[in-house]
């Protein structure tokens, strides 16, 4: 399946968990959540690396602008949170990603964006980013298809999700990107006829096909 398809999926649960919720429609709660279930529905796909971009969902170009939005997030982040001190060096931290993400190629440039992402976590204090820094860094080294579409790359985002919700005090946060994620991975089962690959559920008990 491909990248638009699984934000269109993601988005939509977004809706159902905002539905839930009992947010207007139109409400700025329901769009958010929308907004946050299209990111969420994309995220396993960040396990990508040069010798497979020829075959995977997105593309190089899609992933640079990926860690351009993430340069620009952690600047606009840094402009309201922390000390003087913490601002200056998470709007330093974005400044170089943006600049980095237009020179290196696709998988250094997806390792630099999480090492900038963690690094930008510890200096604003943000639990949720440093762990989606790690995430970003091991993504970046695995092959596609693998642990981010399994069951321990669902508890791993699990985790940033439920820190993420912490931090903003948003409700539905952390049902909408667990929802958003575990969308994609359904989506891209084998058992789905347009799917001639599946998922590796299971690693790293087993490494069968889904």
């Amino acid at each position: 399946m491909n990248g638009t398809a699984h934000t269109a999926i993601g988005a939509a649960a977004g809706f159902v968990v905002a539905n839930t919720y009992q947010f207007e429609p139109t409400s700025m709660e329901t769009i958010i959540l929308v907004g946050l279930g299209a990111v969420a529905g994309l995220i396993p796909d960040l396990d990508i690396d040069g010798t497979l971009r020829g075959r995977i969902t997105l593309s190089h170009k899609v992933t640079r602008t990926v860690a351009q939005v993430i340069g620009v997030m952690m600047i606009l982040y840094s402009l309201y949170e922390g000390t003087y001190m913490e601002r200056l060096r998470g709007i330093g931290i974005g400044a170089l990603m943006l600049i980095a993400s237009s020179f290196i190629k696709q998988k250094h440039m997806l390792t630099i964006s999480g090492i900038g992402v963690l690094i930008g976590g510890v200096s604003l204090q943000e639990l949720w980013m440093i762990l989606f820094g790690a995430y970003i860094i091991i993504a970046s080294f695995v092959s596609h298809r693998s642990y981010t579409h399994s069951i321990v790359g669902v508890i791993f985002f699990g985790f940033i999700a439920f820190h993420l919700e912490s931090s903003l005090q948003y409700e539905g946060v952390f049902f909408t990107c667990l929802a958003a994620y575990i969308s994609h991975l359904v989506a891209d089962l084998k058992i789905l006829p347009f799917n001639k690959r599946g998922i590796k559920l299971f690693l790293p008990i087993s490494s069968k096909e889904l």
